[in-house]
């Protein structure tokens, strides 16, 4: 299990770095279409600030969460997170900027002082502090690839992705589930090359039958869904079921993603 204090300190990183990357665009350039359909930069800061919101009931008041916002997602399962960002994004950038950052930092905050060992209600099953930081963590670095794409940058990729990546391994069965298909019986092994090439990742057992080997952040795009796997050499996989699987992998919860075509086809990256 992760460090708590280790995620915590990650996902700060991770929301600063994002936070800088969109803080001197004018107003006018945060209705730049990002390779989300129908999102804007506006749409995706918007969603990281009420999701964080969502947290932060589900921290601070763990029965209000459960009775509402709960119920309010059942109401409308298919919309409700697509609802939350259309409605942010109407706010002034300004506005919505110093939302995202007052949200945030009392996430940050209420997560710090969770008691050690309880889990926090969710929209799926309860999650300790160390998995509820490193998912929005995740959800932080991948809706800032959508705006670094928007906007031309390139990123540096940063030992946080091995959070990123921990999840991507994790949730190989969910991704099996949510397709209808039975998960594999067997785990696979998967070796990773971190950022720099200084060291390897490595989950699952050394003499796994199959397994995934590549560089950290294109494995991290692959299963967020960021690029698609035709853009992404490094990543392969050896025998059938992990063929399979690349082919499906999804880090987030929900039902499957469209992901993006190949940019040799036109699609988004």
């Amino acid at each position: 299990m992760s460090d708590p204090g280790a995620v915590l300190a990650d996902l700060r990183d991770e929301s600063e770095e994002l936070d800088a990357l969109v803080a001197g665009l004018p107003a006018g350039r945060w209705a730049t279409p990002t390779p989300a359909e129908g999102w804007t930069l506006a749409h995706q800061i918007a969603h990281l600030a009420w999701t964080d919101r969502q947290a932060l009931l589900a921290a601070t008041d763990p029965d209000r969460f459960t009775r509402v916002a709960v119920q309010e997602a059942l109401a409308s399962p298919l919309t409700f997170v697509d609802d939350g960002a259309a409605a942010g994004a109407k706010a002034p950038p300004a506005e919505l900027l110093a939302d995202w950052r007052t949200g945030r930092e009392a996430l940050w905050r209420a997560l710090g002082a969770w008691p050690a060992g309880e889990k926090l209600p969710w929209y799926g099953p309860p999650m300790s502090v160390a998995s509820m930081a490193t998912a929005r963590l995740m959800e932080t670095w991948a809706h800032g690839q959508d705006i670094a794409d928007a906007l031309g940058v390139t990123r540096i990729p940063t030992d946080r992705l091995r959070h990123i990546a921990r999840i991507g391994v994790r949730t190989r069965n969910f991704a099996f589930a949510v397709h209808e298909l039975a998960p594999p019986a067997d785990e696979f092994r998967v070796e990773l090359r971190a950022p720099g090439g200084r060291s390897v990742w490595a989950y699952g057992p050394e003499d796994a039958a199959q397994r995934v080997t590549g560089d950290a952040l294109e494995f991290c795009l692959l299963v967020t869904q960021r690029a698609h796997r035709a853009d992404l050499p490094s990543v392969r996989a050896h025998g059938a079921d992990a063929e399979r699987w690349l082919g499906i992998a999804q880090a987030f919860a929900g039902p499957p993603g469209k992901g993006r075509g190949p940019r040799a086809e036109g699609g988004d990256r």
